[in-house]
């Protein structure tokens, strides 16, 4: 039940953070394409007003006083020659408003760079046209799209395809940004009069802006392949725990049925024998209720294993006691000289399954007997009270557990041993912590210093 809540959670968990991640990243990129566009229209709308510009420097940069100025030249090369007659008055009069108009003329840079930098030059990347007129539209210019800009060297029938494209063009920008209208002043000449036209600029978004939209939605869809990727190597973990913990569940019901069949069959060939001793025979069939009463614990773990069992209120110290009683009477088959000790608070009680608590505390001290490798050990018990739990520490002088490997302790199929295949300590995390309500923990270890476990339970 645990595992698969943390399998939900886990998927739940990384659905929330790819949506997250998408939403911030849309948001992020929908103000980053509203920058964008504010600053291109504002450069379009630059742009269209230097095309208005244009005529007037045009017309400002037309000199009308090329001969006065060129007589005034050469009246002043006279003078430094000391050749040169005195103009007559009229002429000075000519001379003076020359000068005037020579003084009030702008730097010629600034309708060079209106030309060259702004008009002329690619400094910007957004599609743009310009027509004469909204109704039936002449196309006068157009940049950055993809109609080649020398329609006159094109063959009519080119021509006329290059034309209903921008025409299409001219209908797309239209749709996204209203064109901008500019008018162009032209003055009066010597042999006409002022003139104006009216011209639009019509605009789309550059090629920056479409790729950025598209953004998040390729973010999203490496996240989702990032998250398929993630979810199908938890799932070959887990399932591969899942096999492991089946195998070990198999193997772990061999072993548990293996030890009171066997004592089982032992028991009745002795009573087999005809000139078996009263006594022996009532001494044999109190071991043989024993086992058979092994054998009804064990059937009654598997099967508390697969169902919420349970919870009842009793004493802790009788629990830990019987199951430190039968691994006591195990020590001397190993050849071991291991004094196990238990002290338990007096008092002590918590909601329990007395048949799984007794397996946890049993798993817990089989490993502990298992680490100690020299001939002599010893294993404490010790159990109390602290504020609203109870606190169960298993320490014993083996061989300890190297740091990296704590947290592979718990994993289903890990093990030290040679013969084991991993489960005890796994279904004991999952008896004290998914039924008990309880945590399992490894508080400490170091090679050849031992290793303590600790239990933590509600108290009753």
């Amino acid at each position: 039940m645990r595992a698969y809540r943390v399998s939900v959670n886990l998927k739940l968990g990384l659905v929330i953070a790819a949506v997250a991640i998408a939403v911030a990243s849309l948001a992020y990129t929908n103000r980053l394409v509203r920058q964008l566009r504010e600053r291109e229209q504002a450069f379009i709308e630059l742009w269209a007003r230097a095309l208005e510009q244009v005529p007037r420097m045009q017309a400002q940069s037309i000199n009308p006083y090329q001969q006065e100025l060129a007589e005034l030249e050469a009246f002043l090369q006279d003078l430094a020659r000391g050749e040169a007659p005195r103009p007559a008055p009229e002429r000075l009069a000519a001379f003076r408003e020359a000068v005037a108009w020579a003084q009030g003329m702008p730097p010629a840079g600034e309708l060079n760079f209106i030309t060259n930098e702004i008009l002329v030059g690619r400094t910007f990347s957004i599609p743009a046209i310009v027509t004469d007129s909204s109704e039936s539209p002449i196309f006068v210019n157009w940049r950055n799209v993809p109609v080649d800009t020398t329609l006159a060297a094109l063959p009519p029938s080119e021509r006329e395809r290059a034309l209903r494209r921008l025409e299409r063009l001219q209908a797309e920008m239209d749709r996204v940004y209203d064109p901008i209208p500019i008018v162009l002043s032209f003055p009066a000449g010597p042999d006409r009069a002022p003139v104006q036209l009216r011209q639009y600029v019509h605009y789309g978004e550059s090629r920056l802006i479409r790729e950025l939209r598209w953004f998040p939605y390729v973010q999203l869809l490496f996240i989702g392949l990032f998250i398929l990727v993630g979810y199908l190597g938890f799932s070959y973990v887990r399932r591969s725990e899942q096999r492991s913990l089946w195998v070990g569940m198999a193997k772990e019901a061999a072993h548990q049925l293996g030890t009171p069949i066997s004592s089982l069959m032992g028991w009745l060939e002795l009573l087999r024998l005809p000139d078996l001793p009263p006594e022996q025979r009532h001494e044999a069939l109190d071991e043989v209720e024993k086992d058979i009463e092994r054998l009804k614990r064990v059937t009654s773990r598997f099967s508390d294993i697969g169902s919420l069992p349970k919870l009842e209120v009793q004493p802790l110290g009788p629990v830990i006691e019987s199951t430190a009683d039968y691994i006591r009477r195990r020590v001397p088959q190993q050849g071991k000289r291991v004094a196990l000790e238990v002290r338990v608070e007096p008092g002590l009680q918590a909601p329990l399954n007395a048949e799984l608590f007794e397996w946890v505390i049993e798993n817990l001290l089989k490993n502990a007997l298992d680490a100690i490798e020299t001939e002599t050990g010893r294993i404490d018990v010790e159990a109390w009270r602290a504020g609203d739990r109870i606190v169960i520490e298993v320490r014993d002088t083996g061989r300890g557990i190297d740091r990296r490997q704590w947290k592979n302790v718990f994993r289903p199929g890990y093990s030290t041993k040679t013969r084991g295949w991993g489960l005890g300590l796994s279904l004991a995390k999952r008896i004290v912590e998914d039924y008990h309500g309880g945590e399992l923990t490894l508080a400490k270890s170091r090679p050849g210093h031992g290793t303590t476990f600790r239990i933590e339970l509600p108290a009753a």
